[in-house]
C-alpha cells in the first residue's frame, strides 16, 4: 500500500558536509542496508567519514555501496555482513570506531499472551544487548583519543508505550537507560551518548508491520497509517529517513558537544500530549 507521502525532504547533496567535517573519522552504522541506517551511512560518508555499514542483508549493502559511489561522497562506505545476534563478532567490529550509530531493529506486533518468547529474546538481543556490546567494543578507542560520539536510534517508543509491542518497547526503554549510562561514564573522556527518538519513519520496518497492526486492532490495512500510526502525531505524515540522519549528523558536530544523555524527539508532536 502507498503511505501518506508528506513533503519531500531536502536532498542529501544539499546538506553535504554543512557544519560537519568527519574526514579521518571512522563511523559504524548498524542496520545500514535500508531505511534509517542507510540514510545515516550516506550522510556520514557525505561528511567525509569512513563508514562501516553493518547488516545481514548482502543485497542491501551492495545497493548502499553503489549509491555512495553514484553520489561521489568524500568518505567511503565499506560493507560488513554481520548478524548482530553474534555478540562477540559485534563487539569486535566496533573496535577503532570514532562514531557509533546503533540503529538495527526488528518488530513483531502481538498481544503479550501470544508473543513468541524466542522472538522476544531475539528482539532484546539485537536491539539492547548488541548495542551494549558495540558500545563496549568502541569505548577503549574513543577514551584513548578523548573523543567519541554514540548515537542510539531509539524511538518515540523509548519514551512512550503502545499496545502489542512488548519486546520493541522494552528494548527501546532499555536502550534509553544504556545510552544515559554511557553518557555519564563517557563525559570525562570526551565521549557523548544520545538517543534520537523518531515517530513512524518511512522504512521497510514500518511497511512490514501494517498487516500485523491491522490484525491486532481488527481494522482494514488502509486505516492503519491514519488511525494507528499517526493517531498521536500532531504532524500527520511519516518522517523520512534522511530527516533522522540529519539529526544524527548534528549530534556529531562541534555545536552539539555539550549535548549528552539526551533523548532527541523527532515525533511530530507525539510526546507533546
Amino acid at each position: 500500500m502507498t503511505m501518506n507521502p508528506g513533503p519531500a525532504p531536502h536532498s542529501l547533496a544539499s546538506t553535504r558536509s554543512v557544519g560537519l567535517d568527519l574526514a579521518g573519522r571512522t563511523a559504524l552504522v548498524t542496520g545500514a542496508a535500508s531505511g534509517i541506517g542507510r540514510a545515516c551511512a550516506l550522510r556520514l560518508a557525505a561528511a567525509g567519514a569512513k563508514v562501516r555499514a553493518v547488516d545481514r542483508e548482502t543485497d542491501g549493502l551492495d545497493m548502499l555501496v553503489g549509491r555512495a559511489l553514484e553520489m561521489s561522497v568524500p568518505g567511503s562506505v565499506e560493507p560488513l555482513v554481520l548478524d548482530l545476534t553474534e555478540l562477540d563478532a559485534a563487539e569486535a567490529a566496533a573496535a577503532g570506531t570514532d562514531i557509533l550509530v546503533n540503529n538495527a531493529g526488528l518488530q513483531l506486533v502481538r498481544p503479550i499472551e501470544q508473543f513468541p518468547p524466542d522472538v522476544f529474546r531475539t528482539v532484546l538481543t539485537v536491539m539492547l544487548e548488541a548495542p551494549f556490546r558495540l558500545i563496549r567494543g568502541a569505548l577503549p578507542h574513543m577514551y584513548g583519543q578523548g573523543w567519541g560520539r554514540i548515537v542510539n536510534i531509539s524511538s518515540v517508543h523509548g519514551l512512550r508505550a503502545s499496545a502489542y509491542k512488548s519486546a520493541y518497547v522494552a528494548a527501546k526503554h532499555g536502550l534509553e537507560g544504556l545510552s544515559k549510562t554511557a553518557a555519564l561514564e563517557g563525559a570525562p573522556h570526551g565521549v557523548t551518548s544520545n538517543c534520537v527518538n523518531p515517530g513512524y519513519v518511512r522504512t521497510p520496518l514500518v511497511e512490514k508491520q501494517i498487516a500485523d497492526q491491522a490484525a491486532a486492532h481488527d481494522i482494514p490495512q488502509d486505516r492503519v497509517v491514519t488511525d494507528i500510526l499517526l493517531k498521536d502525531s500532531a504532524l500527520k505524515r511519516l518522517i523520512e529517513p534522511e530527516e533522522v540522519a540529519e539529526a544524527v549528523a548534528y549530534l556529531c558536530t562541534p555545536h552539539a558537544s555539550f549535548m549528552t544523555g539526551m533523548s532527541l524527539a523527532l515525533d511530530g508532536g507525539w510526546t507533546a500530549h
